[in-house]
């Protein structure tokens, strides 16, 4: 989109990189590019992931687990640097053969079972466990059908308005207007369904905010795309207060710092092997700020 009178060729061909922040690991094939083992750690959940929302969604959901007393829900956290090329390597390639971050071994069946997607995570762990999920028909639906709006809804959030607006090699117009527009409309959709309820899907807290919070949460809060003020974030008073409600649970704000690796040290814990690994950052370090 470098020349404003460029017409498609019959045939598209990639020639060179698409540009912006992420055109080294944009490529139009899938598989692997190099062989390269996964680690594998002590616990029976092991996860490749990076601290981008989508791998945010399933620490949280991790550490909410073991806050509720699920011992089965101990995980190893290996880092996967995604601007080095690391899920293109062979093994994370065998466990995601979509080569995105979050993948996840669940080792404590036989065989061992691959998940990959953050929201086919969510709800396998939920489903493990039983928790987080209503349990009768109508309130399981509602949560399912938040849980398939994020996935849905937030390729416009991430690949499309925070690409054009943040990362983009050159501004234009269009399509920052065209995904602005639909991002304040998914922001409009959040702020309505919260004015009368606590929660995304009702009165409990589920697996439907923590698939929505690393997302939307820290949009309105301007942690990601530095982006709040353009798009007046203040105005969905709603969902700033369910996205602050939510950063206060004790499970979320270790969630969010595990494999973390910008920001202030201290706001950062590159790989999670055991719980122990928080305790070198005290409870205040772990507080959410508006400005991270």
């Amino acid at each position: 989109m470098t020349d404003p009178t460029y017409t498609p060729p019959k045939v598209w061909k990639w020639e060179s990189a698409s540009g912006g922040a992420f055109a080294s690991i944009n490529r139009p094939v899938a598989g692997p590019t190099h062989d390269q083992a996964l680690p594998v750690g002590k616990h029976p959940l092991q996860l490749y992931s990076l601290a981008t929302p989508n791998g945010v969604k399933v620490t949280v959901m991790l550490e909410e687990l073991l806050a509720l007393g699920f011992e089965g829900a101990e995980y190893d956290a290996h880092l996967v640097r995604i601007t080095e090329g690391e899920q293109f390597g062979s093994g994370f390639v065998g466990v995601n053969p979509n080569s995105k971050i979050p993948a996840m071994i669940d080792h404590s069946t036989n065989p061992p079972v691959r998940l990959f997607e953050s929201g086919s995570m969510l709800l396998y762990l939920a489903e493990k466990f039983d928790a987080f999920m209503p349990k009768d028909p109508a309130g399981r639906a509602e949560c399912l059908n938040w849980l398939f709006w994020q996935m849905g809804s937030a390729p416009m959030l991430g690949g499309g308005f925070g690409h054009f607006y943040a990362y983009a090699p050159e501004k234009y117009e269009y399509p920052i207007n065209r995904y602005t527009m639909e991002v304040k409309r998914q922001l409009d959709v959040l702020d309505r369904q919260l004015a009368d309820r606590t929660y995304i899907a009702g009165e409990d807290y589920t697996i439907a905010d923590m698939a929505i919070w690393p997302w939307y949460g820290a949009l309105v809060t301007n942690q990601v795309y530095e982006a709040a003020e353009f798009l007046e974030a203040h105005t969905y008073q709603n969902v700033i207060r369910w996205a602050q409600q939510i950063a206060e649970r004790p499970p979320v704000q270790r969630g969010r710092i595990v494999n973390r690796t910008w920001g202030e040290p201290s706001r950062q814990l590159h790989e999670r092997h055991d719980a122990s690994d928080f305790e070198t950052r005290t409870q205040d370090q772990l507080a959410p700020r508006d400005s991270e």
